[in-house]
């Protein structure tokens, strides 16, 4: 059988379009917010509409990108999702297996935070400017998928801005 130049054209265009639908376009359980305050810097506690929050006004000096053992301010972690950073937090009395798992997942990307968050809604939450996901486990899959397509994202209102040279305070 002889292929035309369309024929090809089209077997192309269809190949392209199914490597599109196995990228995690859209990841379940993803929620995702309307945020207002990017660029909005403001001293001291700020109160948030979501636990953990995915954006909103924030502390001018933004959270430095790592692995953190005790909570750290919701106003610089903001800052920092701001930059296209993604945060994971966890359930303080998380076991230290998973808590490994999580800080396995973030080598993924520079661009992670690591944090135990006290009355977190689920045992792990992970968020990005405008989105989060809450999970029960730290194997679950959907947490690299997360940081794949969120971390510098397009969709923080500053992606590429830097995730160091800010701070590392904790609580």
């Amino acid at each position: 059988m002889k292929l035309t130049h369309t024929t090809i054209l089209l077997i192309a265009g269809l190949l392209a379009l199914s490597a599109c639908n196995n990228t995690p376009e859209n990841i379940d359980g993803v929620e995702t917010f309307t945020i207002e305050g990017k660029g909005v810097h403001k001293e001291g506690k700020i109160s948030y509409e979501q636990t953990p929050p995915a954006g909103g006004p924030h502390n001018q000096v933004w959270q430095n990108c790592g692995v953190y053992d005790k909570p750290i301010y919701n106003e610089h972690a903001v800052h920092a999702l701001e930059h296209g950073a993604v945060w994971i937090t966890y359930q303080p009395d998380l076991p230290q297996a998973d808590v490994d798992k999580l800080v396995e997942a973030s080598k993924a990307n520079s661009y992670t935070l690591v944090s135990p968050y006290p009355d977190l809604p689920s045992k792990v939450v992970v968020s990005a400017w405008g989105k989060q996901l809450k999970l029960e486990s730290a194997d679950d899959k959907r947490i690299k998928q997360f940081i794949n397509k969120y971390a510098q994202s397009s969709e923080a209102p500053e992606p590429g801005a830097t995730c160091s040279g800010g701070t590392s305070i904790t609580q």
